[in-house]
């Protein structure tokens, strides 16, 4: 049974309501042309998609943001750096904290309406205090248009990337679409949900028959995989990366494109490791023409301060998964930097 609580608005009702400041637009279309560069192979910088697990308290995120945002002036010249603005966290067993969209308030149940208001005001004040437009992940296809009109990257989940719906409706976002592979490390399945991000589709989405062109920036990002035993199993090293290079060869995909997630099961969740991935993969970057071509760039969780808590008491520390510090990021995106 659904009991209805809240009547929540269409995204456009929201939009209105609460716009993007104008002065926002130029620094939006200006951050979108960049990344989008990346993935199209038009510029050789990196992207560094980094940030928190989750955004779950804005003041930290706000504060992380603006350290990122002085960062990025230091290696603008070789780096794109995204940050992580995660407000939609997905659960293996479906209860815990599911992220600010849901709950505004950590501490507190379930508040859509406010929710979503709190990740617009967010992600309006990081551009704001940063210069830098973000990304997220498209947990819930029906809500990308609460937001998309402020992000430049999205990421499609491994628990999604064989959905039907979030297929269909990354093939209308704007900006790249990351598609994560599966939790049994399908490559297969990945490219297929990559294939159909790119095509044309004609499908239903809040209450429309709607359209799309396709999204040529659709991608790949190799985020680990998990066997039946619930053993972690790394694809970031160059064996895994070269079979994706040679399928995209193969293929009718356009802008091939490797993102490399460090965290998850490429780390096993040892957040400190995913210095040592970005490491390796540079160097396979150095070594390799066609992966120098087609790994563009890496995804790092962090936050202010490194691991993780139960609860909200520790300033800019993570309550969901275990995060780099503040310190090791500086580190490692002047040494990612200095290695292109």
């Amino acid at each position: 049974m659904f009991n209805k609580k809240i009547k929540i608005p269409e995204p456009e009702e929201i939009l209105e309501a609460m716009p993007m400041p104008a002065a926002l637009k130029a620094i939006k279309q200006k951050r979108d042309r960049l990344v989008c560069d990346v993935i199209t192979g038009a510029s050789d910088k990196l992207l560094m998609i980094v940030g928190p697990c989750s955004a779950h308290e804005e003041k930290p995120v706000l504060d992380y943001v603006e350290r990122l945002g002085r960062l990025n002036e230091r290696v603008k010249d070789r780096l794109v750096i995204v940050p992580r603005i995660y407000t939609n966290k997905p659960r293996t067993r479906g209860v815990g904290y599911k992220g600010m969209f849901s709950q505004p308030d950590p501490n507190k149940s379930e508040d859509i309406l406010k929710g979503i208001f709190a990740i617009r005001e967010l992600n309006i004040k990081a551009i704001e205090a940063s210069g830098l437009t973000a990304a997220d992940e498209m947990l819930y296809p029906s809500n990308i248009h609460y937001v998309d009109d402020l992000l430049s990257y999205a990421a499609v989940g491994a628990r999604s990337c064989e959905n039907q719906l979030h297929r269909l409706v990354a093939s209308g976002i704007e900006v790249p679409v990351g598609v994560k592979n599966p939790m049994s490390g399908s490559i297969l399945t990945m490219l297929n949900s990559v294939y159909a991000a790119q095509s044309p589709q004609v499908f239903k989405l809040n209450g429309w028959q709607v359209e799309t062109d396709g999204n040529p920036l659709a991608h790949c990002i190799l985020r680990g995989a998990v066997d039946a035993y619930g053993n972690d199993i790394p694809n970031y090293h160059y064996e895994t990366v070269m079979q994706v290079c040679s399928a995209y060869s193969k293929s009718d995909l356009s802008n091939p494109a490797v993102i490399i997630d460090c965290n998850h099961s490429n780390s096993g969740k040892q957040f400190r490791q995913q210095v040592r991935i970005c490491e390796e993969v540079m160097r396979n970057r150095n070594y390799d023409a066609d992966f120098k071509n087609t790994v563009k760039g890496f995804m790092v969780e962090s936050f202010i301060e490194e691991g993780n808590q139960k609860e909200d008491i520790i300033y800019g520390k993570s309550i969901t998964d275990p995060c780099l510090g503040w310190e090791d990021t500086e580190r490692l995106i002047l040494s990612v930097a200095e290695k292109i």
